[in-house]
């Protein structure tokens, strides 16, 4: 039952003075945002409790909105333990660790922070592009070693002008195209259904798209939709000449049969911002020089963080004065879907 939500929208008073609104933190939050969830709300840190679930039953008062991220995730279990939870604003574009049809049942809306990190994960996917087909960090790893004074670093493969093949044209994936084209790229693209508008040409099949490009990279929303999309026959048919690029989720990949493909240099090489069990990246993968590997840094930059952090804000604000949040999660992306958020 949710009917103490009224209650819980009104700001508590104090001594006469209207308090701020409450708001239950679940998991940590950079610094810097966690300040200014402090100066503007009254946060109570789900983590510092004993015993969470206690904790919130034997509240008398309501937390009407909760703010977590997209790494920390809210389970069912948890929404239908928070008396009168209606939303919850989450700092980060994914989803997939959000129960949505869980919060579907229970009446609560669900916000995330998309487009305000749309360009940094873009050029995060660019530049490890570049890193793994020029060798821009293993060459610094040959220098460093002193390898140079014994002779040339090996040649690499250029980018410009050739073929680029995205898997989710969604917000992310379609500012990869357009940093794309500034490189004369012949870009194609792979998502569930064409995208209405979109420049460049549509493939059904992502074997086919992988067996055309000479670079596939991976922008798709986490979940049971686009688990494991990319298989072993995908990197089989992107093959020796091919490079993969993961800025999305490392559930997208099937990791295993990409260790063996790099091993067996089946493909040409790899660079992953994102694994299937962060922050645990497999042993065989850290030996190999034509893998770059990244710690999840897609959206770490103080200009990104701050604005995802603005808009997480924002949709608190919203929710307390209107009822509504700026960036609801759209009803669609609760099923399986390929497009990007």
């Amino acid at each position: 039952m949710r009917d103490a939500t009224q209650h819980a929208l009104r700001p508590r008073v104090n001594e006469g003075r209207v308090a701020k609104h409450r708001v239950l933190q679940h998991g940590r939050l950079i610094p810097a945002v966690e300040q200014r969830l402090a100066q503007q709300f009254d946060v109570v840190a789900l983590w510092q409790q004993p015993d969470p679930l206690t904790f919130l039953r034997t509240q008398l008062d309501t937390f009407a909105a909760m703010a977590t991220s997209a790494g920390k995730g809210v389970q069912g279990e948890l929404m239908a333990a928070v008396p009168g939870l209606k939303a919850i604003a989450s700092f980060g574009v994914g989803y997939d660790s959000l129960d949505l049809p869980a919060a579907r049942r229970l009446g609560i809306q669900v916000s995330n922070t998309p487009d305000v990190l749309n360009d940094c994960v873009a050029d995060l996917a660019w530049g490890a592009m570049l890193d793994i087909a020029r060798g821009i960090t293993e060459a610094d790893r040959f220098l460093r070693r002193g390898d140079w004074m014994r002779g040339p670093f090996r040649l690499a493969n250029r980018v410009s002008g050739k073929r680029l093949g995205i898997v989710g044209l969604g917000r992310i994936g379609a500012a990869i195209a357009r940093r794309g084209a500034g490189f004369e790229m012949d870009i194609r693209y792979h998502n569930r259904r064409p995208v209405e508008g979109a420049a460049y040409e549509y493939v059904t099949e992502l074997t086919q798209l992988a067996q055309w490009a000479d670079f596939l990279v991976v922008a798709v929303a986490g979940g049971p939709g686009s688990h494991h999309l990319v298989s072993r026959e995908v990197l089989h048919a992107l093959g020796p000449t091919g490079y993969l690029v993961n800025v999305s989720r490392g559930s997208a990949v099937d990791e295993a049969a990409l260790v063996a493909a790099l091993r067996a240099r089946a493909i040409a090489g790899a660079a992953l911002d994102v694994f299937e069990k962060e922050p645990c990246v497999p042993e065989e993968l850290t030996g190999l020089d034509h893998v770059v590997l990244l710690p999840h840094i897609g959206t770490a930059t103080h200009e990104t963080r701050n604005a995802m952090g603005d808009l997480m804000i924002d949709n608190l604000h919203a929710f307390f004065s209107t009822g509504r949040l700026v960036t609801p999660i759209p009803e669609a992306l609760i099923s399986p879907n390929l497009i990007d958020s």
